[in-house]
């Protein structure tokens, strides 16, 4: 750690490594990154291509098999639950169980995501699950729609028949 304007033979006194003058040895004299001195940065110069798909990426909570040994023989496991007991916090699309661990004693467990060691593992002890839906977007009343796109007529381009 260097020890700044503690005098010449310190060999950081005077202008304490900061050089004279100027907007860099200035307090609160920082540059934000990319900043290139009013010349439009690199980063807007180059063209945007491509799409991103992060926006639209599914979070899940994960929850081992491990963290469920302090629940009670024969209780229900949901995201309420796994809330109160501090397993989970924040946003997030669903809840995954992982078969990380053992478990002891049987459970009902209500979960979108469930990986297939943990099915095993669960229903070896004498547990069930049952998968949770969460509602997806557009798809949540796609049996009504279904139905009634039947009885409407069918569309044909103007001027063919």
């Amino acid at each position: 750690m260097k020890r700044l304007g503690c005098g010449e033979s310190s060999g950081h006194g005077k202008t304490s490594g900061k050089g004279h003058k100027g907007q860099k040895a200035r307090s609160g004299g920082s540059l934000r990154l990319g900043f290139e001195g009013g010349q439009m940065p690199l980063i807007r110069r180059l063209p945007k291509r491509g799409f991103n798909n992060a926006a639209f990426h599914k979070r899940y909570a994960i929850v081992n098999l491990s963290d469920l040994k302090d629940f009670k023989s024969g209780s229900v496991v949901n995201e309420e639950s796994l809330r109160a007991a501090n397993l989970v916090r924040g946003n997030f699309y669903g809840i995954k169980i992982l078969g990380g661990g053992e478990l002891k004693h049987g459970l009902t467990i209500e979960a979108e995501k469930v990986s297939a060691s943990a099915r095993e593992k669960v229903e070896k002890a004498g547990g069930s699950i049952a998968e949770a839906k969460t509602p997806s977007a557009g798809g949540a009343h796609r049996q009504d729609a279904d139905a009634t796109d039947a009885t409407k007529p069918k569309r044909t381009k103007a001027g063919k028949k």
